[in-house]
């Protein structure tokens, strides 16, 4: 029973009032380990791509109850890009890594209803105009991050990146259409599907950054920086497939 509480049973809405998501390439034979059977690792080239999602919501709730019932929160979520590979059609989206989050209910509920691993932590943000800095600390330092956003539009990707333009770059941009994880009980995959109304994100610049979480992976690379801000959002209920 407790374990079919984990496949997100209920339909899901929130409001984002925003969202910054920074995505790193690796060597694919670095992240596949990270994920399950049931799914395949979402390459570009020969590379596989991470991403840390910080996300502040409002008003998150199941789907029929009144704003004033919702949950704020802040977010940190750590994700892998994957495919679910179907013989009608393959599925593109995202393998929850670890997520951290300010509010000791959401750790509750989130663990409860979800995989998506819900640790507590403290946080700290500032948006002075267009400077956006977030501090997240945890127990133990295992996810620290402190990241400095120029949030005036980028009109070239971050040094360095993997990618060979925006476009390419926008393909590996949160939120892609469901995430996924292995339900060990019954050996499938569980699959919720986001929904959006409006997403129009624009590239940035990050200033500064630093991850305890990412240092495990030295070869991890910055490849992009998406924010957008006072978007509705939804998930609907998991599917096993």
């Amino acid at each position: 029973m407790l374990e079919a509480l984990k496949r997100h049973p209920f339909a899901v809405v929130a409001h984002f009032r925003w969202s910054l998501v920074l995505a790193y390439t690796l060597p694919a034979d670095v992240l596949r380990p990270l994920v399950p059977d049931g799914l395949v690792l979402d390459t570009y080239d020969d590379l596989g791509v991470v991403a840390i999602a910080l996300v502040q919501t409002e008003h998150l709730r199941p789907k029929g109850l009144p704003k004033a019932l919702g949950r704020d929160f802040f977010l940190s979520g750590y994700r892998v890009f994957v495919r679910l590979d179907r013989p009608d059609k393959n599925l593109r989206g995202l393998r929850i890594l670890r997520s951290d989050t300010d509010q000791r209910m959401m750790v509750a509920l989130g663990n409860t209803f979800t995989h998506y691993g819900y640790r507590l932590a403290e946080v700290d943000t500032k948006r002075d105009g267009e400077r956006l800095t977030v501090d997240v600390r945890t127990p133990g330092q295992e996810a620290d991050l402190h990241v400095e956003a120029d949030l005036c539009e980028a009109t070239s990707l971050p040094e360095g990146s993997s990618f060979r333009s925006m476009a390419d770059a926008k393909r590996f941009a949160g939120p892609l259409p469901y995430t996924f994880d292995r339900d060990v009980p019954t050996g499938k995959i569980v699959a919720v599907r986001g929904v959006r109304t409006s997403w129009n994100t624009r590239p940035v610049t990050i200033v500064a950054q630093r991850s305890t979480w990412l240092a495990r992976f030295p070869e991890a690379r910055l490849a992009n920086a998406f924010y957008v801000e006072d978007v509705p959002y939804a998930w609907k209920p998991g599917t096993l497939e």
